[in-house]
């Protein structure tokens, strides 16, 4: 028979239930196993490390992966669509970077020769005070010191900056023409008030061994200035048994000072032929002028501290060498704080924290040089908190607000000697609120990332 069998009203309406019998589910065959599955087993661990679906598709897309095989094989309509359903399958996984090198891990070596010839000039003032006659010798022994601290740091700044952007070519040109300048210059600020003698014959080779020290320290000439010392140390380590007559003193300053020029002009001759510098736009000079500005500062401070407590000046100048290495130690210590941060809070916390310790550590060696020598604690803490905090902001380039706040409390310190005020009570003061203003400052500026790119 064919064609539709005709049912009556109210039978065969629908078919009858047919029993089924029930079967255990059976697995996937292997045949239609999910496809993005696969895909996500076979990359998951760069997508477990991607922050974007976005970055997702510029993987499968580098992987070769074509439209066509997108919307066959994955049955997704898109890249990006196949990319963000990857995303949301893979959770979230990011590897800590593999551990580097500190690239500011500091040279124990070269910051404790630095260090020592900080420190050793020093002996040349204990070798030769029977040249210091007349009532203005140190007057202007002064004068000259302080025209060379500024002027050199100016020019240490300018050397530096050309020395990293166009080679040592250009800072020894910039480092011939600006030490004997500056040299110079001191040694007529040292004969206007010294007058001409012995006095200023000692101010002109402090004028001429500051300028040269200068040259050698940019070009990284640690040795050769310890070298060229060695008269002045040997003189000054025979002082216990033997006074030399001021012949020989006057024979053993002229020897340092000689030997430091020779070695600066040897360096810097050796700059100039390293090669022609790389034609460039030359920085301006006031660009280095708040350098030397702090210079100026930091000479009147230190001599401040000299008049009331000559012992403390010794101390702030053999702490120097650890004061430079504490500076490369916070720059590492804020590099593995970027690391290690995730928030932009987590790293201002860090940075403050290395701050804290490095600023401590400093003030407990000076703590422990003046109970050591016997010199007064408070204002040298004061002031070795001012230079540090100022010299690790001019390490990140922020010059012209150290420069201001020191001369800011030289003036002041300067004001209240001049009018006759109590010199500790106003140092104190002066130099905690100068360290005040400088700490909030660079918590300020350094607890930034950005600053430590």
């Amino acid at each position: 028979m064919s064609g539709p069998l005709r049912l009556l009203p109210g039978e065969g309406d629908s078919l009858p239930a047919l029993p089924r019998q029930r079967k255990e589910p059976r697995a996937r065959p292997s045949w239609a196993a999910d496809p993005i599955d696969e895909l996500a087993d076979r990359l998951m661990e760069p997508v477990s490390a991607a922050v974007h679906p976005y970055e997702v598709a510029a993987l499968l897309e580098s992987d070769g992966l074509t439209g066509d095989q997108i919307t066959t094989r994955y049955a997704r309509s898109g890249l990006f669509t196949l990319a963000e359903d990857l995303y949301a399958r893979v959770p979230r996984h990011y590897p800590e970077p593999p551990p580097t090198a500190d690239p500011w891990r500091p040279d124990h070596l070269r910051c404790a020769l630095r260090g020592l010839v900080f420190a050793l000039p020093g002996l040349a003032y204990v070798l030769g005070p029977g040249l210091l006659d007349g009532p203005h010798a140190v007057r202007g022994l002064v004068a000259a010191g302080l025209t060379a601290w500024a002027w050199n740091q100016a020019l240490s700044h300018r050397a530096y900056l050309r020395l990293g952007t166009t080679g040592p070519a250009a800072a020894g040109r910039t480092l011939r023409l600006g030490a004997p300048a500056g040299a110079l210059l001191a040694t007529v600020a040292g004969l206007l008030l010294a007058g001409p003698g012995t006095a200023g014959a000692f101010a002109a080779g402090q004028s001429c061994y500051l300028g040269a020290a200068t040259v050698l320290l940019v070009l990284g000439r640690e040795r050769a200035l310890l070298a060229a010392l060695s008269p002045v140390t040997a003189g000054a380590a025979a002082l216990p048994w033997w006074q030399p007559p001021g012949a020989v003193a006057a024979a053993l300053l002229l020897a340092t000072a000689g030997l430091a020029a020779l070695a600066a002009a040897h360096a810097v001759r050796a700059a100039l032929r390293s090669g022609p510098a790389p034609a460039g736009a030359t920085p301006p000079l006031t660009r280095s002028l708040p350098y030397g500005l702090f210079g100026l500062a930091a000479g009147v401070l230190a001599m401040l501290t000299g008049a009331v407590d000559p012992y403390a000046v010794v101390v702030l100048t053999l702490s120097m060498g650890f004061a430079e290495w504490l500076l490369y130690r916070y720059r590492g210590l804020a590099v593995a704080a970027l690391r290690a941060s995730t928030q932009p809070r987590d790293f201002t916390l860090r940075a403050a924290r290395a701050l804290a310790l490095c600023l401590s550590a400093y003030v407990v060696l000076l703590a422990a040089g003046a109970v050591f020598a016997g010199a007064g604690a408070a204002p040298l803490l004061g002031l070795g908190a001012v230079l540090w905090t100022a010299l690790l902001l001019q390490a990140f380039g922020v010059a012209w607000p150290p420069a201001a706040v020191c001369l800011t409390a030289a003036a002041g310190e300067a004001a209240a000697t001049a009018a006759g005020l109590p010199t500790g009570p106003v140092q104190l003061l002066c130099r905690c609120a100068a360290a005040l203003v400088l700490l909030f400052l660079a918590c300020r500026i350094l607890g930034r990332p950005t600053a430590h790119r």
